[in-house]
């Protein structure tokens, strides 16, 4: 990715993120937010991800429920992966709608965030996350 649309990324981020309410902005200090091109070949095995599917972004941590005081946990980590996003935003001519961009990030962050709070992939696709 040259410089310039990887840039253009980061601004999209960063567009998505102020316009994001002052409690997430609570939580996103206290759980990192990395950006990655793609998803390591690690986390594609781990989760069964053939060749073509695209993984926008990838909770790690001990989500709150399951929290208990008698046992460590993993540090929290919200990674969003740009390509991924960037696929979903595509349109047939090969430019990118901003507007979809911005919606798919910011859904991505949300969906992760829940993840911490012990939210599932079924709950959050019954609430179009």
């Amino acid at each position: 990715m040259t410089p310039d649309l990887r840039q253009n990324f980061d601004l999209h981020v960063e567009s998505v993120l102020n316009h994001l309410p002052p409690a997430i902005h609570s939580l996103l200090e206290t759980i990192p937010l990395h950006v990655e091109d793609y998803p390591p070949d690690s986390v594609r095995r781990k989760m069964k991800l053939g060749p073509a599917d695209l993984l926008y972004g990838l909770y790690t941590g001990t989500p709150l429920p399951e929290r208990h005081v008698e046992i460590s946990h993993l540090p929290d980590v919200i990674t969003i992966y740009r390509y991924s996003l960037l696929n979903s935003a595509t349109l047939p001519d090969g430019s990118v709608d901003e507007n979809e961009l911005c919606r798919q990030i910011r859904i991505t962050i949300l969906h992760e965030l829940a993840h911490h709070h012990g939210f599932t992939e079924e709950e959050l696709e019954e609430m179009g996350y």
